[in-house]
């Protein structure tokens, strides 16, 4: 039994990737703290795993970030962390740095270690993963904004990916996250 990788990312109506285009809450922060905390690791590629550093890092000024943010910086800062990147010398923040030249079997061997998940987030490693075949669910949770720019998920995909609805949930704010796993079926894109 391989242990899955989860991915789970936050979009506007139109399909905006961009943290900046979100509104936090609350409820949105606890969903993202469970999703963590459902996984063994974090694999990042360099931009989110820096993004998530200077965001996320303990311990922060007083005032720097809403109280009820502490659990998922919490969550997220104990958390195992592998990095791919080419780039990065070195990292720290609990992460073990990791060569993206033979990301399928990088990832492969790490599914395969005991445990209960992997979980990814961001845009340009997330495509190459699901270009590979190697996320076994998605989350996307629908904010209700129209932002009008990208970055847009997963552009340039080679190939469909067929996603079966596994959950749904609804948050005060009205964003909705939606889970769905992989049917196992890809059609060539006709792009």
């Amino acid at each position: 039994m391989t242990r899955p990788l989860r991915y789970s990312v936050n979009v506007t109506l139109d399909g905006c990737c961009d943290h900046h285009a979100m509104v936090p809450d609350e409820d949105l922060h606890r969903n993202a703290a469970e999703n963590l905390a459902r996984a063994d690791a974090l694999l990042f590629g360099r931009t989110t795993y820096e993004l998530m550093e200077a965001g996320w890092r303990w311990p922060a000024p007083p005032g720097a970030r809403p109280a009820w943010t502490e659990p998922f910086a919490a969550t997220i800062g104990a958390a195992k962390k592998y990095v791919v990147s080419s780039t990065l010398e070195q990292v720290d923040w609990n992460a073990e740095l990791v060569s993206g030249d033979d990301l399928e079997r990088v990832v492969r061997e790490l599914k395969q270690e005991p445990g209960d998940g992997l979980f990814t987030g961001g845009v340009q490693l997330p495509l190459a993963l699901a270009e590979l075949g190697l996320i076994d669910e998605y989350e996307v949770v629908v904010h209700p904004r129209v932002a009008g720019h990208g970055p847009t998920l997963f552009a340039g995909l080679s190939q469909y990916v067929d996603l079966e609805l596994v959950g749904r949930q609804e948050f005060r704010s009205g964003a909705v996250a939606m889970r769905y796993v992989p049917t196992g079926e890809v059609a060539d894109s006709p792009y």
